[in-house]
């Protein structure tokens, strides 16, 4: 050590709980009783977690140079993020989400509405491979026809968020579910068949409890009124036609066929201002600038025109910086070795398949609160508890489903991260009215941890060799 220098030391039991409360304490303060936006609450704990890596002995510039890699980590979802918001301005204004919404209030009735919406935005985000997306285009639709029929926004949220996860986990076109399976170095479709022994339960209870509690709160109602209404306001200000749904044909069509998705969805957001100004009477440049600005309607109905005045880059923008943030506390986090003691202390725990899937969920959430990103959350929970699994002799698949378990599902639980911020700000309800009605991502919780403490539809190492022995026999 050159005479000047400190040696850095990693943070002890009480400085990591000392970095959780203060956490905890600048968020909650700052959200709830200054009523301050909370992109300046994360500012503040940039600080705050410097100044604990000074009092380690961390350089400034070691610890901008892990905040810089956070925030480089997660730019694939900022790009995503850009994209999408370009889509849904252009998409609202060129008719593709407006004829959703008509013909969902033609075709689907109050009382299974709310399984409806969840199985149709699993099958966009499983078709897409995007739970932004799903959400920013059907989840859109969903909400007013859910609201057209008097349904609890809160609700159509909850089952809306459900649907766009199921079909996010399940897709071998989602980044997050690629990342994962890479992270893990497990094959990409053993990872998601491991997920289906969990997200096929949870998909089945969901459904279930949406439907019967969308039938008890349709019962008796019979008031079509506001739908008939949404839907003559919606013809009388759009184009409605068949044809205006080709875009999210063609948009689906190139993601199944496994082509980029920031690239697609600009094609699509493309194609969406085209055909407002093919289809919706906007002039050229009037429909390419709903590309950055979003679309600004009147159609006489106000929460719809509340619903459907949004979109745009420029819609995104608080939503980006408050990514961009909290990737920001992730990547401090990092540079002062507090996911590096998070991880030795985790390896002592993890004696057992019940404490490995507990504390990988743990460390998987830990990157969600803290690093308040999906692809944080994916490197916390495989690289802290990795080692876990081989050294307990289990299959990396379950690495992998453990992961998503606490990470990627729960990003839209966590206020903060980019799942809650993106679901809130497109669907219009704020993420701690929705989060108990996010059945579905609960349920993964739950019977993921069930598995590993009994035992259940949990693999050895030998048993995947011996289930890829026998395959390859099959098959010669």
């Amino acid at each position: 050590m050159t005479k000047g220098t400190r040696e850095r030391k990693l943070p002890s039991g009480k400085i990591l709980a000392f970095i959780l409360v203060m956490f905890v304490i600048i968020m909650f303060s700052f959200i709830l009783v200054l009523e301050l936006p909370i992109q300046l609450a994360l500012l503040t704990i940039w600080f705050m977690i410097m100044g604990v890596g000074i009092y380690l002995g961390n350089s400034y510039l070691h610890m901008e140079r892990g905040l810089l890699q956070g925030i480089h980590e997660g730019m694939g979802a900022i790009l995503i993020l850009i994209a999408v918001g370009a889509l849904i301005g252009s998409w609202i204004a060129g008719g593709v989400v407006p004829t959703l919404i008509y013909y969902g209030l033609n075709i689907i009735s109050p009382s299974i509405f709310l399984m409806a919406a969840m199985i149709i935005c699993t099958i966009t985000a499983l078709s897409t491979g995007t739970s932004f997306g799903a959400a920013g285009t059907a989840g859109i639709a969903m909400m007013g026809i859910g609201e057209s029929f008097g349904l609890p926004l809160y609700l159509v949220a909850g089952a809306v968020i459900s649907g766009c996860y199921v079909g996010d986990k399940m897709s071998p076109l989602s980044d997050t579910t690629v990342m994962t399976a890479s992270l893990s170095k497990v094959d990409l479709f053993r990872h998601i068949k491991s997920m289906l022994y969990v997200s096929v339960p949870a998909f089945i209870i969901s459904a279930l409890l949406y439907w019967v509690v969308g039938a008890i709160l349709s019962r008796g109602s019979g008031d079509l009124t506001v739908a008939k209404e949404t839907m003559a306001g919606l013809s009388q200000t759009f184009n409605i036609s068949w044809v205006m749904l080709i875009p999210a044909f063609v948009v689906i069509a190139l993601l199944i066929l496994k082509m980029p998705s920031v690239p697609v969805i600009m094609f699509g957001a493309l194609l969406g201002s085209l055909w407002a100004t093919w289809f919706q009477g906007y002039e050229f440049i009037e429909a390419i600038q709903t590309l950055y600005s979003g679309s600004s309607l009147e159609t006489g109905i106000p929460f719809i025109d509340n619903l459907l005045n949004r979109g745009g880059v420029t819609f995104m923008l608080e939503v980006i910086l408050l990514i961009i943030l909290a990737l920001g506390v992730g990547g401090l986090l990092q540079s002062i070795g507090a996911l590096e003691v998070i991880g030795n202390i985790l390896a002592n725990w993890a004696t057992n398949t019940g404490n490995v899937t507990l504390t990988t969920m743990m460390a998987a959430f830990f990157g969600v609160f803290f690093g308040g990103a999906a692809y944080v959350s994916l490197l916390t929970g495989t690289k802290i508890t990795e080692e876990n699994y081989d050294r307990l002799n289990l299959d990396r698949s379950l690495l992998s489903r453990n992961t998503e378990a606490g990470g990627t599902i729960t990003t839209p639980m966590v206020p903060w991260s980019d799942g809650g911020v993106f679901m809130a700000t497109t669907l219009g309800v704020s993420t701690l009215v929705y989060l108990p009605f996010f059945w579905y991502g609960f349920l993964v919780m739950i019977i993921t941890l069930i598995y590993g403490y009994t035992g259940k539809f949990i693999l050895k190492k030998e048993d995947t060799k011996i289930m890829e022995e026998n395959n390859n026999e099959q098959t010669t």
